[in-house]
Protein backbone atom coordinates (compact mmCIF):
# COMPACT_ATOMS: atom_id res chain seq x y z
CA UNK A 1 0.00 0.00 0.00
CA UNK A 2 0.65 3.44 -0.95
CA UNK A 3 2.71 5.91 2.05
CA UNK A 4 0.69 8.47 0.35
CA UNK A 5 -2.78 8.79 1.61
CA UNK A 6 -5.62 10.89 0.74
CA UNK A 7 -8.12 11.54 -2.13
CA UNK A 8 -6.63 9.69 -4.86
CA UNK A 9 -7.04 6.43 -3.29
CA UNK A 10 -10.78 6.42 -3.43
CA UNK A 11 -11.12 8.34 -7.32
CA UNK A 12 -11.44 5.30 -9.52
CA UNK A 13 -13.33 2.56 -7.62
CA UNK A 14 -15.76 5.10 -6.90
CA UNK A 15 -16.11 6.92 -9.96
CA UNK A 16 -16.76 3.29 -11.71
CA UNK A 17 -19.32 2.15 -9.23
CA UNK A 18 -20.91 5.25 -9.25
CA UNK A 19 -21.82 5.05 -12.63
CA UNK A 20 -23.10 1.72 -12.64
CA UNK A 21 -25.32 2.96 -9.56
CA UNK A 22 -26.47 5.75 -11.87
CA UNK A 23 -27.18 2.88 -15.00
CA UNK A 24 -29.49 0.83 -12.44
CA UNK A 25 -31.35 4.21 -11.05
CA UNK A 26 -31.85 5.40 -14.49
CA UNK A 27 -32.81 1.98 -15.16
CA UNK A 28 -35.39 1.81 -12.26
CA UNK A 29 -36.74 5.34 -12.98
CA UNK A 30 -37.93 4.34 -16.28
CA UNK A 31 -39.32 1.05 -15.38
CA UNK A 32 -41.43 2.88 -12.62
CA UNK A 33 -42.60 5.76 -14.97
CA UNK A 34 -43.83 2.90 -17.61
CA UNK A 35 -44.98 1.10 -15.02
CA UNK A 36 -47.47 3.80 -13.64
CA UNK A 37 -48.43 4.43 -17.07
CA UNK A 38 -49.53 0.72 -17.60
CA UNK A 39 -51.53 0.26 -14.37
CA UNK A 40 -55.01 0.89 -14.49
CA UNK A 41 -55.31 1.08 -10.53
CA UNK A 42 -54.95 4.92 -9.39
CA UNK A 43 -53.57 3.49 -6.26
CA UNK A 44 -50.78 1.08 -7.68
CA UNK A 45 -49.83 3.70 -10.47
CA UNK A 46 -49.47 6.42 -7.55
CA UNK A 47 -46.92 4.50 -5.79
CA UNK A 48 -45.11 3.79 -9.15
CA UNK A 49 -45.04 7.40 -9.84
CA UNK A 50 -43.85 8.48 -5.71
CA UNK A 51 -41.10 5.09 -6.15
CA UNK A 52 -40.00 7.15 -9.77
CA UNK A 53 -39.75 10.61 -7.93
CA UNK A 54 -38.12 8.88 -4.69
CA UNK A 55 -35.31 7.44 -7.47
CA UNK A 56 -35.17 10.96 -8.95
CA UNK A 57 -34.39 12.08 -5.82
CA UNK A 58 -31.89 9.43 -5.23
CA UNK A 59 -29.89 10.21 -8.19
CA UNK A 60 -29.61 13.78 -7.84
CA UNK A 61 -27.73 13.43 -4.81
CA UNK A 62 -25.33 10.90 -6.19
CA UNK A 63 -24.51 13.09 -8.98
CA UNK A 64 -24.38 15.78 -6.33
CA UNK A 65 -21.39 13.64 -4.67
CA UNK A 66 -19.75 12.91 -8.01
CA UNK A 67 -19.52 16.48 -8.46
CA UNK A 68 -18.54 17.77 -5.15
CA UNK A 69 -15.79 14.33 -5.23
CA UNK A 70 -14.44 15.70 -8.28
CA UNK A 71 -13.92 19.43 -7.03
CA UNK A 72 -12.70 18.09 -3.80
CA UNK A 73 -9.92 16.03 -5.66
CA UNK A 74 -9.46 19.16 -7.73
CA UNK A 75 -8.67 21.43 -5.25
CA UNK A 76 -6.56 18.69 -3.02
CA UNK A 77 -4.30 18.07 -6.15
CA UNK A 78 -4.18 22.38 -6.67
CA UNK A 79 -2.92 22.18 -3.26
CA UNK A 80 -0.06 20.05 -3.41
CA UNK A 81 -2.09 16.35 -2.56
CA UNK A 82 -1.54 17.33 1.68
CA UNK A 83 -2.27 14.64 3.63
CA UNK A 84 -4.78 14.63 6.51
CA UNK A 85 -6.89 17.67 4.64
CA UNK A 86 -9.73 15.69 3.25
CA UNK A 87 -12.61 16.89 4.76
CA UNK A 88 -11.47 20.56 4.45
CA UNK A 89 -11.37 19.94 0.29
CA UNK A 90 -14.67 18.00 0.83
CA UNK A 91 -16.60 20.78 2.56
CA UNK A 92 -14.96 23.25 0.05
CA UNK A 93 -16.00 21.61 -2.39
CA UNK A 94 -19.52 21.56 -1.29
CA UNK A 95 -19.69 25.35 -0.87
CA UNK A 96 -18.48 25.70 -4.31
CA UNK A 97 -20.63 23.45 -5.47
CA UNK A 98 -23.82 25.19 -3.84
CA UNK A 99 -23.02 28.74 -4.57
CA UNK A 100 -22.79 27.40 -8.54
CA UNK A 101 -26.42 25.68 -8.01
CA UNK A 102 -27.77 29.41 -6.07
CA UNK A 103 -26.42 30.98 -9.18
CA UNK A 104 -27.93 29.07 -11.21
CA UNK A 105 -31.34 29.16 -9.40
CA UNK A 106 -31.22 33.08 -9.72
CA UNK A 107 -30.14 33.30 -13.40
CA UNK A 108 -32.98 30.80 -14.10
CA UNK A 109 -35.45 32.80 -12.26
CA UNK A 110 -34.19 36.70 -13.99
CA UNK A 111 -34.49 34.61 -17.20
CA UNK A 112 -38.33 33.80 -16.96
CA UNK A 113 -39.36 37.40 -15.80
Amino acid sequence: MSEQHGLEEYSFPTAVSAVDEQKKLEHQIEFATRAAALVRDETTGQRFRSFAEELKRKLRRMMRRGKVRARAYELWEQAGRPAGRELEFWLEAERQIEDEREERKGSDASSKR
